[in-house]
């Protein structure tokens, strides 16, 4: 999803803030102000609430491998989850104790 903010996000100093998104497209996020901001979220939570365990994990290598390279972001679900499913949950918080370190 396209996120217009991006562009007033660079204006803002370096490692002066940090932004959750929910539905942006983090690669453009990470394009648009990686490095100069710390970049978290975007794992749905209909992938949580929905999804297997393997989807989920399927999800969270792909945002590291992407938006992950060189630092800057952190893993997250893009928006307060008030119930989900154990197994998804841990997944996503599993995998990337695993997968995720840098």
């Amino acid at each position: 999803m396209e996120n217009p903010r991006l562009e007033y996000l660079k204006e803002l100093s370096k490692s002066s803030s940090f932004w959750l998104f929910d539905r942006t497209d983090m690669v453009r996020a990470k394009e648009a102000i990686g490095g100069k901001i710390g970049i978290a979220g975007n794992v749905p939570a209909g992938l949580i609430l929905t999804g297997t365990p393997q989807k989920v994990k399927d999800y969270c290598k792909d945002l590291i491998d992407t938006v992950g390279k060189g630092g800057g972001y952190m893993m997250s679900w893009g928006t307060a989850l008030d119930e989900g499913k154990a197994d998804t949950m841990h997944a996503v918080i599993d995998f990337t104790k695993e997968y995720g370190v840098y």
